[in-house]
């Protein structure tokens, strides 16, 4: 079973939702996938309970994993693997805690969401450090991206990220997609398939498999803060 974590020390970056999102997409592609809120705000199980009235097209398993059962996030991993699941994610809270430290010593993936903002990416540098301390695949997702094409937000952040480490695929924009997706206990795919905010997740959901499965690419390993990414 392969673990991916949503990261950052910065709350309102859009982990829950991109992991929302992401379960669905990895599910429609063959993956047995559980996804586990160890945020005390519970957004991902709020999503998850109205995902049961939903009548959602694709399985994915939502649960709440008490702060008190944290440290023994190594042995509930192989239970869940030995249960049958191939992937596992875990949407975190937005701050630099013991909960988050545990997760990311079990996580084959560390990804860190970022809005194009000077505080969301100084922030997630924060988390990105950490990460890289404790010897950890990562890479940062900008999310929230403006629209238009005349901003220079996103390639000005796109630019200051990759000084540090890898940036996965795509930079996300601000779709309302995501938004109503979440609303209805959905993901983007199930809610708006042919959408730009689906055709966004279900490339994110393909460079995360590549990472996974070890495919060689640039966004394989997590680089030394204050480095530049290899081309």
């Amino acid at each position: 079973m392969r673990t991916i974590a949503f990261l950052t020390q910065k709350g309102g970056a859009g982990k829950t939702t991109l992991a929302a999102s992401l379960a669905v997409a990895a599910a429609a592609a063959g993956e047995r996938v559980i996804a586990l809120d160890l945020d005390p705000q519970s957004s991902l199980a709020r999503w998850g309970e109205r995902r049961k009235a939903a009548n959602a097209s694709h399985k994915v398993i939502i649960e709440p994993l008490e702060t008190e059962r944290v440290p023994r996030l190594r042995a509930i991993r192989e239970g869940l693997a030995g249960v049958g699941f191939t992937l596992a994610i875990f949407d975190t809270a937005g701050a630099d805690n013991v909960v988050a430290h545990h997760v990311t010593e079990v996580a084959d993936l560390c990804l860190l969401p970022a809005r194009p903002t000077r505080l969301d990416v100084e922030a997630t540098t924060a988390t990105f450090r950490a990460v890289f301390l404790a010897k950890r695949r990562a890479a940062f997702v900008l999310n929230q991206c403006p629209s238009t094409y005349r901003s220079s937000r996103a390639s000005d952040a796109a630019k200051d990220l990759m000084r540090l480490g890898v940036l996965a695929e795509p930079a996300f924009s601000a779709r309302i997609d995501f938004q109503d997706a979440m609303a209805l206990g959905l993901g983007v795919t199930e809610y708006a398939r042919g959408g730009r905010a689906a055709e966004e997740i279900e490339t994110f959901w393909s460079w995360i498999r590549a990472q996974l499965d070890g495919t060689k690419s640039k966004a394989a390993v997590a680089h030394r803060p204050g480095r530049q990414a290899a081309a």
